[in-house]
């Protein structure tokens, strides 16, 4: 199993960063839907129409989102984590994604950047 851990700076309110990855309309504009997502603790979620599901298992609001992640046709969950902190109005999102499948991770690492944290970034720093 695989882990991927990524940092990035936003210069934006972590409550606009937080709302990026648990408001579905949020999510909506930085293109993870269709979407089910909310900030509470054992909400069954699914992004992408369902390409990516799972269940959020920490929530401790502008700070820490734990989630169970499944993507296809994966036996066991990975786990991702994003920890939030902010510092004079920017934000620093760290994500770690464990338990990922070695034939997944090269995929994960590019989407990341390219499909999630990126364009959350993009769309909050606006």
């Amino acid at each position: 199993m695989k882990t991927i851990t990524q940092t990035y700076t936003i210069k934006a309110p972590v409550e606009k960063v937080w709302e990026a990855l648990v408001n579905p309309a949020m999510i909506e504009k930085w293109g993870g839907g269709p979407v089910k997502m909310d900030d509470e603790v054992g909400t069954n979620f699914s992004l992408w129409g369902g390409d990516i599901y799972g269940t959020n298992t920490k929530v401790v609001p502008h700070t820490i989102l734990e989630q169970d992640w499944y993507g296809g046709e994966w036996e066991k969950p990975s786990k991702v984590i994003f920890k939030l902190s902010e510092k004079d109005g920017v934000t620093t999102l760290d994500m770690t994604h464990t338990n990922l499948p070695e034939e997944s991770e090269s995929d994960f690492a590019d989407g990341w950047k390219n499909y999630y944290c990126g364009p959350i970034k993009e769309l909050v720093e606006q």
